[in-house]
């Protein structure tokens, strides 16, 4: 575990710095500026790096925190196991320094209205596998909460309300809504209308293959980049674009639910 938590936070100082655009592909057109993005507010997601936004919601203070992972489409699994291992190493009750929980102990600083504060504990819980795309390769923003539901219903994922944070995380192959075009990944709430219940849940998906140059920096350049020279892509510590890229907009919407859940 305490390599796999070394080369998630390597993983993490790659990206830490882009954290908030981590959801949210690059642009496609270069229009001067730092190749290097990193001093130009510009591709910025729409604020400073340290403007973290409260929405008055109550955080997520279960602890732990039970994540629920839900494995849409056909995935490979030395595919799964990195992001696995990645929630698994959140709360190594062991890690080095640094390390992926000294990352989440930054989270677990903040609080809400009523001064309580993220979790610092968090388990993975359960998994589920919906392995024939049971909605099909095209999905809608809604289809995310419809296979959520679907899960719920068959039993294969408790309905876990008073704790329970869901990932949705789509295989190669499947498009979501808005994908690589406007997202990486996305946070929200179910409706009870669809799924029974008020959950909180991301949705991620794997970008290799499709806009890995977008999604998955700095492990893929955009190509923008790429043309100007002098910046080279970082080789993806578990092998996959696709993958690592997923690590870390996973990191960003487990980072942004809790503090920010409206």
């Amino acid at each position: 575990m305490a390599l796999a938590a070394g080369v998630f936070y390597l993983l993490f100082v790659s990206s830490l710095l882009l954290t908030t655009m981590a959801a949210t592909p690059y642009p496609h057109g270069g229009h001067g500026g730092d190749p290097l993005l990193g001093a130009s507010k510009k591709y910025e997601g729409s604020s400073d790096l340290v403007d973290l936004r409260y929405h008055m919601g109550p955080v997520l203070t279960a602890a732990p925190l039970r994540l629920y992972v839900l494995w849409y489409g056909r995935w490979d699994p030395t595919h799964q196991s990195p992001l696995r291992d990645f929630l698994l190493s959140i709360s190594d009750p062991s890690p080095p320094h640094p390390s992926v929980a000294d990352w989440w102990a930054t989270a677990a600083l903040y609080g809400d209205q009523t001064l309580a504060n993220v979790t610092r504990r968090v388990a993975l819980a359960g998994e589920a596998t919906d392995a024939s795309a049971s909605l099909g390769a095209s999905l809608t923003r809604l289809d995310i909460q419809r296979v959520l539901a679907a899960a719920v219903a068959a039993g294969d994922l408790p309905a876990d309300t008073r704790g329970g944070a869901y990932l949705v995380l789509t295989a190669p192959g499947v498009n979501v809504q808005d994908f690589c075009r406007a997202v990486c990944g996305f946070h929200y709430f179910t409706f009870p209308s669809l799924v029974g219940h008020t959950l909180p849940y991301a949705w991620v998906g794997h970008s290799g293959g499709r806009c890995a140059d977008v999604c998955a920096y700095p492990f893929a350049l955009p190509s923008y980049m790429s043309r100007r020279g002098g910046v080279a892509a970082l080789r993806p510590p578990n092998g996959d674009a696709g993958v690592d890229g997923m690590v870390s907009v996973i990191g960003h919407e487990l980072r942004s639910s809790p503090p920010t859940r409206s």
